[in-house]
């Protein structure tokens, strides 16, 4: 059984797709707010 959990572990494994965004991480703990994955800047806003 236990050979059989770790083939299907190897399976899987090739499909997995490597986390990306790791250097954005520091600043969801900070809490900045992202608009569809983008973080805003100042630069991109427009003028009201």
């Amino acid at each position: 059984m236990l050979h059989m959990m770790f083939k299907l572990g190897q399976c899987a494994e090739k499909s997995w797709l490597k986390l990306r965004g790791f250097a954005h991480l520091a600043d969801v703990i900070e809490g900045v707010d992202f608009i569809n994955g983008i973080k805003p800047s100042t630069q991109d806003q427009a003028a009201p």
